[in-house]
């Protein structure tokens, strides 16, 4: 018999990409609890989407600060970017002319 399950502690990493040969997006900011709180009240104040993806943030949990993804995870974070950058284009295409 086990004990009441304990609600998962709320993670957050965010990511940096400035495209370039060879370039790979890098953890920028990384934790748990009130820091990936504050990782995310950042992140929308400065209108950087946010999205949830538990198994992709523990992954990246495990690297360090300033380290670039490695390869097995180009293509999670790819299509984490890819939904990104589709937001900033509807919102630059809905801005009046």
């Amino acid at each position: 018999m086990s004990g009441p399950e304990r609600p998962r502690r709320r993670r957050a990493t965010a990511l940096k990409y400035e495209q370039g040969p060879g370039a790979a997006p890098r953890v920028v900011a990384s934790g748990a609890g009130l820091v990936a709180d504050r990782i995310v009240e950042l992140a929308r104040e400065q209108g950087v989407p946010v999205r949830e993806e538990p198994a992709l943030v523990e992954a990246l949990a495990r690297l360090e600060l300033e380290q670039e993804i490695p390869p097995e995870l180009f293509v999670a974070v790819a299509e984490v970017l890819v939904w990104a950058y589709g937001l900033e284009g509807g919102r630059r295409s809905a801005a009046p002319r």
